[in-house]
């Protein structure tokens, strides 16, 4: 890896990311940013869903999977 990454606050919720080869800062990042970065499939969706076209799509998508959710063990109804 190039970056070589730590925290900025004892909070550790603000990251800085430093080249290995000359120490120098080259990013910000928070918790959030490097969790989805790191993540193809998650960075994927969070591309998907922050399209400012999709609110409605992100909208459907979240109550169908909720409501999958809500009734996986709800035998009563089926």
């Amino acid at each position: 890896m190039r970056y070589s990454w730590k925290a900025t606050n004892t909070e550790e919720t603000e990251f800085e990311g430093t080249d290995r080869e000359t120490n120098e800062a080259v990013w910000t990042a928070s918790r959030v940013d490097l969790a989805f970065g790191s993540n193809s499939q998650l960075r994927a969706l969070a591309e998907v869903y922050a399209q400012s076209d999709n609110e409605e799509k992100f909208i459907n998508d979240f109550v169908n999977s909720w409501t999958k959710i809500m009734n996986a063990d709800r035998f009563d109804i089926n």
